[in-house]
């Protein structure tokens, strides 16, 4: 088997290609263009039984790594970190080269057996998409949300309440009568905050309404779990994408953020919080929790249970969020096994 490792830049990339021993056989640079797939296969052609690991398959090497995935190759990707670890340990040292870039992505797919298997884009690509778009939106309304707050406190005694909407601005602007200039100003500002408000209010209910009906086409279970809406579920599935690049549960856990770190030492077993992992998965096993933990069900039971045992509010919360951990994961594997790889 040849392995053949890429180093994406915007303008190039550069090919290496290892075989089952590491060593070198050819190096090929390719000037990234619309015919750089069309280069790059006519050069790997000679090497009927191959692979390709391409440096930030969900980054940088995006493009490159979805056409070899949607050509039929196989296609891994290798982080940027584990092939950087992978050129410190080659006999060349620290040395940084295009070429010697790639064979260290090439050396890591070789002797790592876990790395993420590059698919075709589908539904859960837009998906995540979707969920960072939402993100965006909802800071950018509390950012607007905040300068208006402002402007209302100096125009109007006490101010306007934490619950700021749309239609409470807009009620609240139309009693407002500047008396100087300034205020005048600020009013116009207002005006023109209270208009942007609207305009993103607009933008993340059409982006919930497109992310359910995009969720609807996956056929997910997700949204059966207590807690779990369209916005939540819809995050899970794009920031997670393909279940069986996770062995066992406990992967999950670990990549979600979930699992507690050892931080045992000599007699003293301690377990400590784990802030590694995916966050965004984090927050949405945390948004799942919270309603549980409020909400009549087993989640508030367990949650109960672990307050009895004397754990503290966050403590109880953070078991609950492990143990929700397997609960998605085992709806995943499921709705994964049940359907055929859904395309766009």
């Amino acid at each position: 088997m040849i392995t053949i490792g890429i180093d994406p830049h915007k303008a190039s990339l550069t090919a290496v290609a290892l075989d089952a021993t590491g060593r070198q056989l050819a190096v090929r640079r390719v000037a990234v263009n619309a015919g750089t797939y069309k280069t790059l296969m006519g050069w790997a052609a000679r090497w009927p039984q191959r692979r390709f690991a391409v440096e930030g398959a969900a980054g940088l090497g995006r493009g490159i790594a979805q056409l070899l995935a949607g050509g039929g190759e196989d296609v891994v990707d290798v982080p940027a970190t584990l092939a950087a670890r992978a050129r410190l340990l080659d006999t060349g040292g620290a040395r940084k080269s295009d070429p010697a870039d790639a064979a260290s992505v090439a050396h890591a797919a070789m002797r790592h057996k876990r790395l993420r298997a590059v698919v075709a884009e589908d539904h859960t690509t837009q998906l995540r998409l979707l969920a960072e778009r939402r993100d965006d939106l909802a800071g950018e309304r509390v950012r607007v949300l905040n300068r208006l707050h402002v402007l209302l406190r100096d125009l109007i005694p006490g101010g306007a309440p934490s619950d700021l909407t749309a239609d409470k601005a807009s009620a609240l602007l139309r009693g407002v009568r500047p008396l100087t200039a300034t205020d005048a100003c600020r009013r116009e500002l207002a005006r023109d905050l209270l208009a942007d408000l609207r305009r993103v209010d607009r933008q993340l209910s059409a982006n919930q309404a497109k992310t359910s009906q995009t969720l609807a086409v996956t056929r997910s279970t997700l949204t059966e779990i207590h807690g779990v809406g369209p916005v939540v579920a819809g995050k899970i599935l794009g920031h997670v994408g393909d279940i069986h690049r996770f062995p066992t549960i406990d992967h999950f856990a670990s990549y979600t953020g979930t699992s507690p770190l050892d931080a045992s030492s000599g007699d003293r077993r301690r377990h400590r919080l784990n802030t590694t992992g995916n966050r965004q998965l984090n927050t949405a096993l945390h948004t799942i929790a919270v309603c549980q933990a409020r909400d009549p069900g087993p989640g508030r039971v367990y949650y109960l249970r672990k307050i009895g045992e004397g754990k503290t509010p966050a403590e109880a919360r953070r078991a609950l969020k492990r143990r929700l951990a397997n609960v998605v994961y085992r709806h995943l594997a499921k709705d994964q096994q049940r359907r055929p790889t859904v395309s766009p």
